[in-house]
Order: C-alpha cells, then structure tokens, then sequence
C-alpha cells in the first residue's frame, strides 16, 4: 500500500491527502511532526533528503517527494476521478490558478519561512503577521479576480485548482487573514468541503491532529 508522510497542518500534506482520498486510492499515513522537528532526523532524512513534507512512498518502494510532483504523478498513475479537464487551454488555466498557490503564495509563507523571520531575522509576531497577510492577499485577490460563478474552482466539477485552494484558505483563516474581502474563493471553500475527499483530508480528521 501506498504510505503517505504527512503533518496534520502541513499544506502541502493536505494537498495530497485530498487527492488520494478523491481518487479513492488507499494508502497508509507516517505522520512526521515538523513542530519537534522530526522532520530533520536521520530517519526521515534517509527518505527525504530536503527534510520537508510530503513524501509519498510507492507499492515498490521508491519515494516521490514535493507536493506538485506527487500530485502530477497521482493524475498520470491513476487517471480516473481526473483533476483536469479535457483540453490545453483548459488544463494550462488550472495549472495557473494552482501556480498562484504553490508558486507565489506557499514558499514565502510555510513554516521554515516563518521560522527564519522569527529566528534569524528578529522580525516580532506582529510584523511576521502582516508579512503572511501582504502574501496572502497579494495572491487571493488574483485568484479571485479569477473565478467565475461555479461552485468549484475551475467549473462545475472538482479540479487540482481546488485541491491547492483548500488547504492554503484553511492556513489563511488559522492566521486571521480577513476572507471577507474573497467571497468567491469562500463559495469554493465551503463547496468543497461538502465533500468527503476534503472532510476526510481535513487537519481536524488526522490522527496527528493535536
């Protein structure tokens, strides 16, 4: 069976646990705590050399790291349930709403980010704050300059757009960015979240969550 490493409030994580819960693909969960750092032991180190979550090890036993990496060799492996549409221009739209996320948003705020304002830099809680929420909304309001009226992201069915949504609008909204401003990305938010694939996938429903 498939083993996913995963931190209950990593997004990256969270990306992949909804996908593979959307494809209905079984799979078994490691949990890695990044907030004692066992991300960074030997053991893990061994499997991930960057030290960083996810890691998805494979039936055979290869290991395939970086979220977007997982995520794209997930639609190629199993291909029912796609989480692209039929269609370059289609699926190149996809890809860039997933782009704002996992390219312009995520990397200047996850946490080894966050860590190195604190630790390094001396930045205070306050001014680290207003650095994610400058982040945040410099990317949301793009997105959602973006969406239409659809209920999902992309249309009327589940994409890889919202699988990267979701899990960055929950980060969002645990640090007190005002969603108010973002009524469309919170009508795809609460849509999916109906859904099994993402309840399932949620921080709050991992064993890990504390």
């Amino acid at each position: 069976m498939i083993t996913l490493y995963s931190y209950f409030r990593s997004s990256a994580a969270y990306r992949v646990r909804i996908a593979l819960n959307f494809k209905q693909i079984a799979y078994n969960i490691v949990a890695i705590n990044l907030v004692k750092n066992e991300q960074n032991s030997a053991e893990y180190r061994a499997i991930n050399s960057q030290g960083l979550l996810p890691s998805l090890r494979l039936e055979g036993g290869a290991v395939v790291t970086q979220s977007a990496a997982i995520l794209e060799w997930l639609e190629e492996s199993y291909p029912e349930h796609a989480l692209y549409p039929e269609g370059a221009i289609a699926k190149a739209h996809i890809r860039s709403l997933c782009n704002i996320i996992a390219c312009d948003i995520h990397p200047l705020n996850n946490l080894r980010v966050l860590r190195h304002l604190s630790s390094d830099i001396g930045v205070s809680d306050d001014e680290k704050l207003a650095w994610y929420h400058h982040w945040i909304d410099k990317g949301f309001t793009s997105i959602e300059n973006h969406l239409g009226s659809s209920p999902f992201a992309a249309g009327t069915e589940v994409t890889m757009a919202d699988i990267y949504l979701i899990p960055q609008v929950y980060n969002a909204l645990r640090f007190s960015q005002d969603m108010t401003k973002y009524p469309k990305i919170m009508r795809v938010f609460k849509a999916c979240n109906e859904l099994n694939a993402f309840k399932a996938a949620a921080p709050e429903s991992q064993t890990d969550a504390l």
